[in-house]
């Protein structure tokens, strides 16, 4: 795809956010099964509700626009997905394996934090009030996903994962 166009540009992104998202759709349920605390599991599990309306919303988003999404794969959200999926393979405590996951999911929503606020802000510049209203939803989503992912580690799973020296 050749970007010649601001247009060309948030078309990218959205099927770059796209292709981060149904990477999600498939690792969460892998990351809630690793997690160990209660909190955490139910977090990730409706993380993957959120996912699924992330998507949702994005379909939506295309059909105003009138661009289809598929063929693209996101790299770095693969990258990330395989960190993640290292993290569940460690040999290690369970709490410090919780902490390690909620390392890689904040990553996650940081990446994706990124991403929408790009394409929001393209979408306004273009015009697409209703494509960037629809951006700006899921950007909060990201938002108050990572500040629980932070208030979870700093509360319940840090204070109790073994330090050593």
């Amino acid at each position: 795809m050749k970007l010649n166009t601001l247009a060309d540009l948030l078309h990218q992104e959205l099927k770059d956010l796209y292709s981060a998202e149904t990477q999600l759709v498939k690792a969460l349920p892998k990351m809630a099964k690793a997690a160990t605390n209660e909190e955490l599991q139910a977090g990730f599990t409706e993380h993957l509700e959120q996912t699924k309306g992330h998507v949702e919303r994005l379909n939506k988003s295309a059909e105003i626009l009138g661009v289809k999404l598929t063929g693209h794969k996101c790299k770095a959200m693969e990258g990330l997905v395989e960190e993640g999926a290292e993290m569940i393979d460690e040999d290690a405590e369970d709490t410090v394996r919780d902490a390690g996951l909620i390392g890689a999911a904040r990553r996650v929503e940081h990446y994706e934090m990124a991403g929408y606020g790009t394409a929001q802000a393209l979408a306004l510049a273009l015009g697409h009030e209703d494509v960037a209203e629809l951006l700006g939803e899921t950007l909060e989503e990201e938002e108050a996903t990572d500040a629980k992912l932070t208030d979870l580690a700093e509360s319940v799973i840090v204070p109790d994962a073994p330090a050593g020296k």
